[in-house]
């Protein structure tokens, strides 16, 4: 099992606002939109070096949409910025209509995802948010897993045209990839190699394989491990190629099971190459109000529920 260690934990949103500063120097085309959540999104230093690339919508996320769909045809390129929930669930119709249907160039920058958002409770942990953008048609789907990997996706994004949607987290999590990665939307990062099962993961998860990995190994089972960063499209060939080595996989993703990832690796293989598979994720529930560290351990989002679904399906090879 290969190593891997981290020196500091940072909140995957301060990934993104370190990226939206760069583009801020780098891209001068590139627009910052944000509901009300200044703060909350790290857009600070953006804001102070390129005020007039920068719209203040207040609390009216519909609206801001629309205004992104519109500065998107005049040939800027926008990152609309709110909470998942109110970047997804409540602008869902205009996503679609407005930016997905007419394949506008905007990019929706969420944060505070999943049940690690935590205390705020189970109205603000939206866990169905990668179900809806995956089912979009022309949306470019991205949940990047640490503070370097966010800010390389923020930056890799605005070089892409179309619609898309990055998804990234409020609480502090381990700095464990290269700071000078290139991040390749829709090619699957190698974790590790191994020839026993594979475990796909996405966001805060990935950690959390890369723990379960480690304690696998002192059971003599040898894990290969690959970070889906992004969701849509999906890198098909990295998991296929796997899963013929490995013969059964188990996905993990801070989502309900319903229409995530381990939904996207099942569609893929009953297609390709029906394998054995156990998924990781929020059972047709919604969350509670409690610390991360507490969900994520009552949800069964954390290594040892991981290790738990890894001899499960070694089981049923």
């Amino acid at each position: 099992m290969k190593k891997y260690t981290y020196t500091e934990k940072k909140d995957t949103r301060s990934g993104f606002g370190a990226g939206m500063a760069e583009l801020g120097k780098s891209h001068p085309n590139v627009m910052a939109l944000c509901a009300d959540l200044v703060a909350s999104l790290k857009l600070d230093a953006f804001i102070k070096e390129n005020p007039d690339r920068f719209v203040q919508c207040g609390i009216a996320e519909a609206n801001m949409i629309g205004v992104a769909a519109g500065l998107a045809i005049a040939g800027y390129v926008p990152y609309a910025t709110t909470f998942a929930n109110f970047g997804s669930g409540r602008v869902y119709d205009q996503i679609r209509q407005s930016v997905a249907y007419s394949s506008a160039n905007v990019k929706i920058a969420v944060s505070h995802a999943g049940l690690t958002l935590g205390e705020d409770g189970a109205t603000h942990q939206i866990l169905e948010d990668l179900a809806m953008m995956r089912s979009m048609p022309e949306m470019t789907v991205i949940n990047p897993c640490d503070y370097n990997q966010t800010k390389a996706a923020t930056i890799a994004l605005a070089d892409h045209v179309g619609p898309a949607y990055l998804r990234f987290g409020r609480p502090v999590v381990p700095v464990f990839t290269d700071p000078n990665q290139e991040f390749v939307i829709g090619k699957a990062w190698m974790v590790n190699e191994g020839k026993d099962v594979t475990i796909v993961a996405t966001g805060h998860l990935v950690w959390e394989a890369i723990q379960a990995g480690e304690l696998l190994e002192q059971e003599g089972i040898d894990a290969e491990i690959i970070n889906i960063h992004t969701i849509k499209p999906l890198d098909e060939e990295a998991i296929l190629k796997s899963v013929e080595k490995t013969g059964c996989v188990v996905t993990a993703e801070e989502h309900q099971l319903n229409g995530g990832l381990g939904d996207a690796v099942c569609q893929l293989l009953s297609r390709k190459r029906p394998t054995p598979v156990e998924m990781v994720g929020v059972d047709n529930s919604f969350g509670e109000s409690g610390t991360p560290a507490q969900l994520m351990e009552k949800y069964g989002l954390n290594a040892a529920a991981i290790v738990e679904k890894v001899k499960q399906v070694i089981a049923r090879k």
